[in-house]
C-alpha cells in the first residue's frame, strides 16, 4: 500500500505549512465522507509544534469532522440507493475505491443500527471505525439526524480532544504513547461505556 504511505506523508507535510489549520479542517471534513487517513495524523504533529494551540486545532478537527458527517449522510440518504432499492454506480465506486467499504460490511451496518443506534455512531466516531462508513450507512438506513449529529459531536469531540489534551499535558514525549495505543485505549473506553449501558439497560 504504497499509495498510502505517500499520502500519510503528504499529510504530515502540511504540519510545516502556514496553512496547517485549514489543511486539517480539510482533511477532517473528507476524512468523514471518503479520505483514506485519519485527521489524527495532523492533529498530532500541529499540536506537538504549538502545544498551546492544541484545543484550538481539535476543534478545528471537530468541525470539520462533523461537517463532513453531515456530507456523509447526504450521500447516503439521496445518492447511495436507487428507488428500487439497487446501489447506484456512485455507491458502486466507493465500494471498489474506498479502502476497508465493502458491500459486506454496508450490509452488516444495518443489524447495529437497529440493535445499538446512538452507541454505533458514537463508536464509529471515537474508535478506529473507519467513521466515513458509518456516516454514509447513517443516510442510507435514514437514522434519525439530531441523534446522527449528537453522537457524532461527542465522540468526535471527545477523540481529538483526549489528543490534544495528552500533547499538551505531557509535550512531544507522548507521541509514541498515542502512536502506539490510543486505538487500543479508544476501544477500552468504548466497551467499558457500552458495558455500563447495556448494563443499565438490562438492570433497570
Amino acid at each position: 500500500m504504497n499509495w498510502i504511505k505517500r499520502i500519510y506523508q503528504w499529510v504530515l507535510n502540511w504540519a510545516q505549512s502556514p496553512y496547517g489549520a485549514i489543511a486539517l479542517f480539510i482533511l477532517a471534513f473528507a476524512e468523514s465522507v471518503f479520505f483514506p487517513i485519519p485527521p489524527d495524523v495532523l492533529l498530532i504533529a500541529l499540536a506537538l509544534g504549538a502545544a498551546a494551540k492544541s484545543f484550538r486545532y481539535a476543534l478545528i478537527c471537530t468541525v470539520g469532522s462533523v461537517s463532513g458527517a453531515f456530507v456523509g449522510y447526504g450521500i447516503g440518504q439521496y445518492a447511495w440507493l436507487t428507488a428500487g432499492g439497487e446501489f447506484t454506480g456512485f455507491a458502486n465506486f466507493f465500494f471498489n475505491n474506498i479502502p476497508g467499504f465493502t458491500v459486506s460490511l454496508f450490509n452488516n451496518i444495518k443489524n447495529l443500527f437497529i440493535e445499538w443506534d446512538f452507541w454505533i455512531i458514537f463508536t464509529a466516531g471515537f474508535t478506529p471505525i473507519p467513521y466515513k462508513v458509518f456516516t454514509i450507512t447513517s443516510g442510507a438506513f435514514d437514522i434519525n439526524l439530531v441523534m446522527f449529529f449528537i453522537a457524532s459531536v461527542i465522540s468526535r469531540g471527545a477523540r481529538f480532544f483526549l489528543i490534544a489534551f495528552l500533547i499538551w499535558k505531557f509535550g512531544p514525549e507522548i507521541k509514541r504513547f498515542i502512536d502506539k495505543y490510543f486505538n487500543i485505549l479508544a476501544l477500552g473506553f468504548t466497551a467499558i461505556l457500552i458495558g455500563g449501558f447495556v448494563a443499565i439497560k438490562y438492570l433497570i
